[in-house]
């Protein structure tokens, strides 16, 4: 048992009971805990296999491999439409639990399975999910910009245009998309520090609002 879960556990209000109970059940499992990202964190063979989550209207156990189970009982969800690889249980009381507890380690023992194994996510198809007609259009009016664009990262490729499709409207899509292009010339990612004064880099960590003072 890790003091620092303890003391987290110790500092939560919500879903306290609830937690607990989880956290029980994952050290019975023998795995390793610790505190990472600000929430329990359960470890085999130094990888992070199982993270509990407390949110406003539940608590879960979120497997970081969580696609790769075989999900028997239908009981895991993704935490966005987009999310590739996690996936976790929602619970609402300490009588759910105990009731899937049976469950609860079956799945985490796949889990275990999953990382003996060796078993990674698949690297997302780029070509199943199509760039924008705005954004192939911008490529045709600027083959520099697309040059730009293919020497990206796939993930920074895929965040860009998840968030150009986003927007409802075409004049809004090809905004967004003029409006990040300096950016992409850059070799930036859309959350990534342009200013130079994070402290989290590659990332941005808000501390380019010193700039305005």
């Amino acid at each position: 048992m890790n003091p620092s879960v303890d003391a987290f556990l110790e500092k939560t209000d919500k879903w306290k009971a609830e937690l607990t109970s989880l956290r029980n059940i994952m050290l019975d499992c023998q795995l390793i805990e610790t505190l990472k990202w600000g929430q329990p964190c359960y470890m085999f063979n130094k990888t992070n296999v199982v993270i509990l989550a407390n949110f406003k209207e539940s608590c879960a156990v979120s497997f970081l491999k969580g696609a790769l189970l075989s999900d028997t009982e239908n009981l895991l969800v993704k935490p966005g439409e987009n999310s590739q690889s996690g996936r976790f249980i929602r619970f609402k009381s300490v009588d759910e639990i105990i009731e899937k507890e049976a469950i609860i380690k079956a799945y985490v023992f796949e889990a275990i399975e999953v990382e003996k194994a060796g078993l990674k996510i698949a690297p997302r198809d780029p070509e199943a999910e199509p760039l924008i007609s705005e954004l192939i259009q911008r490529f045709e009016e600027n083959p520099t910009l697309k040059k730009a664009f293919e020497a990206l990262t796939p993930g920074r490729q895929r965040a860009y245009n998840l968030f150009f499709t986003a927007a409802k409207q075409s004049e809004t899509r090809f905004s967004r998309i003029d409006s990040y292009t300096d950016r992409i010339y850059n070799k930036k990612g859309m959350n990534d520090c342009v200013c130079g004064l994070s402290k989290r880099m590659p990332n941005c960590d808000g501390s380019h609002k010193q700039l305005a003072k």
